[in-house]
Formats: C-alpha cells, sequence, structure tokens
C-alpha cells in the first residue's frame, strides 16, 4: 500500500508562484511512477505533471508552458511541484497520484492522495 498526503496549497495573487508538496509513504516499487492532477468544478481531472525515477521521465500538461516544474527527494519519499506565474485560470484542487506502472497519458494511478486547495486571484 501507499499513503500520499498533500499539502502547500493556498491562495495566491496571479503571477505568484507556490509549491506543493506530496509526502508519500509504503513500497517505493508500487510509487516508481508519480504524478500531479487537478480538478476544479464542472471540469474534467486533467496530468500537471508526471516524473518517473529521479527525473529519468517527467511529462507535463500542455498548459503548463513551461511554468511549473515537478521533481522529488533524494529519498523519493517527497513530490514536489513548483509553480510559477500562477494564472487565475490554475484554480483547481491539486491531487498527488502513485503507481508502479506508468499511467500519465489514462490518469489512472492506482493511489492518490486527499487534494490541497489552489486559489489563484486575478
Amino acid at each position: 500500500q501507499v499513503q500520499l498526503v498533500e499539502s502547500g496549497g493556498g491562495s495566491v495573487q496571479a503571477g505568484g508562484s507556490l509549491t506543493l508538496s506530496c509526502a508519500a509513504s509504503g513500497s517505493p516499487y508500487i510509487r516508481q511512477y508519480m504524478a500531479w492532477f487537478r480538478q476544479s468544478p464542472g471540469k474534467e481531472r486533467e496530468g500537471v505533471a508526471g516524473i518517473y525515477r529521479d527525473a529519468l521521465q517527467t511529462y507535463y500538461g500542455d498548459f503548463v508552458k513551461g511554468r511549473f516544474t515537478i521533481s522529488q527527494s533524494n529519498d523519493k519519499n517527497t513530490l514536489y511541484l513548483q509553480m510559477n506565474n500562477l494564472e487565475p485560470e490554475d484554480t483547481a484542487t491539486y491531487y498527488c497520484a502513485a503507481d508502479a506502472a506508468n499511467r500519465w497519458y489514462t490518469g489512472t494511478y492506482r493511489f492518490w492522495g486527499q487534494g490541497t486547495q489552489v486559489t489563484v486571484s486575478s
């Protein structure tokens, strides 16, 4: 089993920055692939960024446009999402996800956190 706990959400003005964290525990093998997704009311969940093993592979949603960076701590127990130049359209609940296989293109990661809210005001 894997447990994921997000933190770092909050309210910022457009153009500001936030760093989200996801504390991960449980089998390192099961959480080889990790990702951030987001969902806002009335919209489908969408992939923000994904990562595999020391950033050997990283994935970003088209809307990121170089503004966000996904990374992990050296011990792989914390996943980060550095978000810069935030826009009101980035307002959503952000979720951390993990799986033993790459689920980026389907979004069907096996384990999910409870989410952290990000609100960007204009």
